[in-house]
């Protein structure tokens, strides 16, 4: 594990694109396509802005990226609340990617279904390989989570299924997200953490003793690299 720590947020974001955009061109020189994972939630959306504009908008080779989603809301892709919708609108729709490259998690059929089509995509692209994405962008909230992997949840202890949906009560609506087995087969992950309000949880999860059903964060821990994106706000409880 390796810790980047920044004094503000748009420093973060700088350095983090900068990372992105390094190991993209690093793995295509062996590789034809380089897969990345994208993250929702507000963290990410000055670092898709960034990464829309240049020097990183022509030097990036877009039409060589395929993408996909971390975890979704069970609400329309025109809702603000999409995390699709918000890549699209700070990404997807101003770089030269075309839409057979994109792979959002469709919302708009029942769970179970959305979970089979996911499913079906990612073992096509896959398969039986000994690592899955190149590159897997994560958030963590304030309670320790990741992904749609939420305190107490059952999804927490998956150990097989790749993807899987379900109804978190404490926001009433369905939820449908990556597991740990499948991110946890990356050739890398980077959790991008800022502001004060997680430093507590930041502190028990990098820090605290293992406790998976209160802080599932701690359960993402890949065959390849991981990497913490912090600012100082939220790394001010951390021993270093």
């Amino acid at each position: 594990m390796e810790l980047h720590i920044s004094k503000e947020k748009e420093t973060l974001n700088q350095e983090l694109a900068k990372y992105i955009a390094d190991l993209i061109a690093e793995v295509l020189t062996t590789k034809d396509r380089f897969t990345l994972v994208l993250s929702g939630g507000s963290t990410p959306k000055q670092l898709y802005q960034i990464l829309a504009a240049e020097p990183y908008k022509s030097s990036i080779p877009w039409q060589k990226i395929h993408f996909f989603w971390g975890d979704e809301r069970f609400v329309p892709f025109e809702d603000d609340r999409n995390n699709a919708k918000m890549a699209f609108e700070e990404l997807l729709d101003k770089v030269d990617v075309q839409s057979s490259q994109i792979h959002i998690m469709k919302t708009e059929i029942d769970p179970e279904e959305s979970v089979l089509d996911y499913t079906n995509v990612l073992k096509g692209y896959f398969g039986d390989t000994d690592f899955t994405f190149d590159l897997v962008l994560l958030g963590m909230g304030d309670d320790g989570h990741t992904l749609s992997l939420f305190p107490g949840t059952e999804v927490i202890k998956e150990e097989k299924a790749w993807v899987s949906a379900f109804f978190l009560k404490a926001q009433d609506m369905f939820r449908i997200t990556l597991t740990a087995p499948l991110v946890n087969r990356s050739r890398s992950v980077v959790f991008a953490v800022t502001g004060e309000g997680k430093a507590n949880a930041l502190k028990e999860v990098l820090q605290g003793v293992p406790n998976l059903e209160l802080y599932p964060s701690q359960i993402i821990k890949p065959t390849g690299e991981l990497h913490w994106f912090i600012d100082a706000p939220a790394a001010q409880n951390l021993t270093l």
